[in-house]
């Protein structure tokens, strides 16, 4: 698998360089503290509007905050929570979905109909909704996306399940009596593994667009938290005169989200079984006493 990842590295420059930028991302994130000139939340009127220099590589706000420190400290509550809903959301419509698709029957049926009742509503809709009764807060925003978008998740890996369990080798599994736990380790879960990988990745995108949406509209991370929606609802205020206090928290978003999309389409291609055997040379049913054995 590694020496897949490097060679389609090596064949696509953007995968290779949006899988940089979120590697320096995150690790720039985890080593804010040590990075950032300044405190991110300390104020210093005398220091207000001041332009590019060293001490503020990015200049400073209407309160004389640095913004440099406060992007890269916006990477913490902006990145690594839009990572942390995934990951909830990924156990939790895994589950479901795995669960319904192995049970079928009464089970399954009613944790279908709960998906469509999710699912029939606007996401956006539903967690602005969710968000303006629970109130403002990012653990809120949080719950509010694991709350509506596991549904999708659910219904695809079922779906998933659902077509692999009627392959050769997983009957043939069940056939010589292999427990249910060998089967979803060993067969159901690598052969979702492409889509939930997919899906997963580039979520983490949409998510930091609502999330950074929900603070630009007060609804998310308060002030004096830093947090890219949150500096952009602030950098409104003056943006006739200060322009260019917009750009470090928009270019931010924009560079991770297209970053994060890239690296699901390397994660898809890395993990196509039906590219691995093409490239191969393999058939399905050599791949099939491949996985038997």
């Amino acid at each position: 698998m590694f020496a897949r990842a490097l060679n389609l590295l090596r064949h696509d420059w953007f995968s290779a360089l949006c899988l940089l930028i979120v590697v320096v991302v995150i690790l720039a994130g985890i080593f804010a503290p040590w990075i950032a000139p300044n405190d991110p939340i300390e104020t210093a009127i005398r220091h207000r509007y001041q332009g590019v220099s060293a001490a503020f590589p990015f200049g400073t706000d209407h309160l004389g905050r640095c913004v440099f420190s406060r992007v890269l400290f916006g990477i913490r509550t902006t990145v690594f929570y839009a990572i942390a809903a995934m990951a909830m959301t990924l156990i939790l419509g895994c589950l479901v979905g795995l669960v319904a698709g192995m049970s079928g029957g009464k089970i399954d049926e009613f944790l279908m109909r709960l998906c469509d009742v999710l699912l029939s509503f606007p996401a956006e809709v539903m967690i602005l909704a969710l968000v303006g009764v629970l109130g403002p807060g990012i653990g809120n925003i949080l719950l509010a996306i694991v709350v509506v978008k596991w549904a999708w998740y659910a219904r695809m890996v079922r779906g998933a399940v659902l077509q692999y369990t009627q392959t050769n080798y997983v009957r043939y599994a069940q056939v010589i009596g292999a427990p249910a736990s060998h089967i979803l380790r060993r067969h159901l879960l690598p052969m979702t593994a492409a889509e939930i990988a997919l899906l997963a990745t580039t979520d983490v995108g949409a998510v930091i667009l609502m999330i950074s949406a929900l603070s630009f509209l007060g609804l998310g991370v308060q002030p004096p938290t830093p947090e890219w929606g949150n500096m952009l609802n602030e950098a409104k205020n003056v943006m006739v005169l200060h322009p260019e206090l917009m750009l470090p928290a928009g270019l931010a978003i924009v560079l991770v989200v297209v970053a994060f999309n890239g690296v699901g389409d390397f994660v898809r291609d890395l993990l196509d079984t039906s590219k691995r055997r093409h490239q191969s040379g393999m058939t399905p049913s050599d791949d099939s006493r491949g996985m038997l054995s």
